[in-house]
């Protein structure tokens, strides 16, 4: 029997993009200085400096090895998940920043194998049991596809938070994932 799939983002899901981001924004632009509330969707054209772009923001040369992790549980969680699940992470990358993603997963999580790192800007596309993911238009393309989700709770899925679940730290992830696959194979022996 294989193993059921679980789909982890990486950008402001396993690390902190935006974040980072938002401080060399603010480094380089000190009006407006942005903050993490701010960002309440990704359209990000109306709130920064009216000479940033998408390429500035996003595309600073080494700004994805720079990120910190998620929080202190993110390894350790993800570490256990790839013993009772294939764990496949799934995240969206300009071609310029796909070398340095790949090399910060190796550094912090040399466990998940090239073969599992996926880059797709439509992850509906991808083949997965349950998604961990913060972008709204990830959840809901993953709900439409009759998936499970978790979603990382952030300014810019407040909107449709209370139609997914939530988690807001790695701390306990494992469980919830056991619980919410074991749900629906329990759903799927019902019907």
């Amino acid at each position: 029997m294989s193993k059921k799939i679980v789909a982890i983002d990486m950008d402001d899901t396993i690390c902190h993009l935006i974040p980072k981001a938002i401080q060399y924004h603010n480094l380089q632009y000190k009006n407006p200085q942005l903050t993490l509330d701010q960002i309440t969707d990704y359209n990000l054209n109306e709130i920064w400096h009216p000479e940033c772009s998408e390429e500035f923001f996003f595309g600073k040369p080494g700004l994805y090895e720079e990120l910190e992790l998620f929080d202190e549980y993110t390894i350790d969680e993800v570490h256990r998940m790839t013993h009772d699940y294939d764990v496949i992470v799934v995240t969206a990358a300009r071609p310029s920043s796909v070398p340095e993603k790949w090399r910060w997963l190796q550094m912090h999580m040399p466990f998940i194998p090239f073969e599992n790192f996926f880059v797709a800007k439509r992850k509906d596309l991808v083949e997965f049991d349950l998604l961990i993911d913060d972008g709204p238009h990830n959840a809901i393309a993953a709900r439409k596809a009759g998936k499970q989700t978790i979603l990382i709770p952030r300014p810019w899925n407040a909107r449709i938070q209370h139609e997914f679940i939530l988690k807001d730290s790695w701390k306990g992830m494992h469980e919830l994932v056991d619980q919410i696959l074991s749900d629906s194979n329990h759903q799927g022996d019902m019907k």
